[in-house]
This record gives C-alpha cells, structure tokens and sequence, in this order.
C-alpha cells in the first residue's frame, strides 16, 4: 500500500479503500475531477497470485503498479482500482480468491458496488473500462451485467479464461465466471483488445477463438497486434498512443 500512496501523491490523487462486499477495494482516486459524461477506469490484473507455480501467494498485491502508473499518468482523469485483497485484507480473503475464485460472482459483486459508489461521487453517465490480465475478463463480465459499460479496452487481456485453461493445460478455474457465457451481451459492447505478439502468460493466439464466440453480430469489436510486446514489458507506449484512438464500429467478420 506505501508503494501505491507515494504514487499517487505523485499524480494528486489519493489511495482510499472503497467499503464494498464483501472485500473492500483499495483505489487511487484524482483529488479534482470536474464532472464529466464517462470515467474511465482501470481494472488491476491478477498480481502476485502465485508464489511458485503449485504455491499460492499470501499477498496478492501486484508487485509491479504498472496498471496504477497509467491509470494516474492518463491526462483523462481517470480512476484506478485494485481487486479483492490487493493492498488491503478482509476476512473473506483467502487464497483460493486470487486463484481458482478470481473471477467469482462474489468478486464481481464487490467490483459492481464500486462502479456504484464511483457513479454517485463523480456523476458520470458511463464508464470506460480498462482491463489488463485477469482484469480484462472481470471488465467483461462487468461490461454484460451493467448498461452503463459504454466501451472495454484491455491490455494482454485474458477474455475468456475458459479458453486460457485450456490452451495453457491449466487446471480449471473452479468457482469462477465466464465472459463467453455471456456472448450475446458482449457481442453489444464495444471494445478493443491490445496484444502482445511476445506475451507467453496470455498469448495473443487465443484471440481469434474469443473473436468467434462474439459471433458475426458483434458490430464493434476491435484487436490490436502488438510485435514485441510481453506480458507485463512495452504497454506505457503502446498504451499512450491507443488510448484514445477511437473505436471504429461497423460490422465486422473479422
């Protein structure tokens, strides 16, 4: 959490933890926001999840705050916020949270009464979402529950964790949500997804098989090929320059 104050001081905002349930959520939050029709905000990826490849972590707070940099680096005013016991415990956080159930109903329940409390403070009418890692498929899952998700954007995104299991010959994520479950709706969302052509964790080549489950009514879905880029090295530039190209919507087969 120290890491994540002195950052934000950095950038004029302020680390508060948001009381939602049942995990509270640590968030960095500009100091002065002028009211505006849409938020953007960034969505944490999975973080230290695990210690080894069979060890769970004890603290799954990212070690790295590249998300937090460019959420509060973003000349958008913009929010960031962590997932479920990053940076700050609950007596519900145990491991299998940032594991198997990291992408939970009760995950998702906490994240949903966020965006609430954010939309009452800020009085936006919609949100932007961006969704790095394991971010990215709680974006989605977001994106359909809500009718106030105007557009996703995700950066080495896993967008269907269903697919990543099965491409990677990990175990399934038992108790966890599935966007593609959720096809029908998603297929109205617009969104553009950012890959790293050199990311290993979450390979690009997943991508086509999500494209395909959005089925050939999805009228605004967009990706982006990145050379070089890994997992986790390269996306302060290629963010700083996609981040505000807008989304081109026309029907697609791609």
């Amino acid at each position: 959490m120290t890491q994540l104050q002195s950052l934000s001081r950095q950038y004029v905002h302020q680390v508060e933890v948001l009381p939602t349930s049942p995990f509270p959520l640590a968030s960095s939050l500009p100091l002065r926001l002028p009211k505006q029709p849409r938020l953007r905000v960034y969505l944490e990826g999975d973080g230290h999840a695990w210690a080894t490849a069979r060890q769970p972590s004890l603290d799954p707070s990212p070690q790295h705050l590249l998300m937090a940099q460019l959420a509060l680096s973003d000349p958008r005013p913009s929010v960031y916020l962590a997932r479920p016991c990053q940076f700050v415990s609950a007596a519900d956080c145990t491991a299998a949270i940032w594991t198997d159930q990291r992408f939970s109903a009760a995950v998702l329940r906490s994240l949903d009464q966020a965006l609430d409390r954010l939309k009452r403070r800020y009085g936006n009418q919609d949100f932007e979402l961006v969704g790095y890692s394991g971010g990215a498929a709680l974006a989605l899952l977001l994106a359909a529950r809500r009718d106030d998700i105007a557009q996703v954007q995700t950066l080495a995104g896993n967008l269907s964790p269903r697919l990543w299991v099965g491409a990677l010959g990990l175990n399934p994520l038992h108790g966890s949500l599935e966007p593609l479950d959720q096809a029908p709706k998603l297929a109205l969302v617009a969104q553009r997804h950012l890959l790293g052509q050199a990311d290993r964790s979450v390979p690009a080549s997943l991508y086509p098989a999500y494209r395909q489950a959005l089925g050939t009514k999805a009228f605004c879905v967009q990706s982006v090929s990145l050379p070089g880029i890994t997992h986790d090295q390269g996306w302060a530039e290629a963010w700083q320059y996609w981040r505000d190209q807008p989304l081109s919507c026309a029907p697609s087969n791609d």
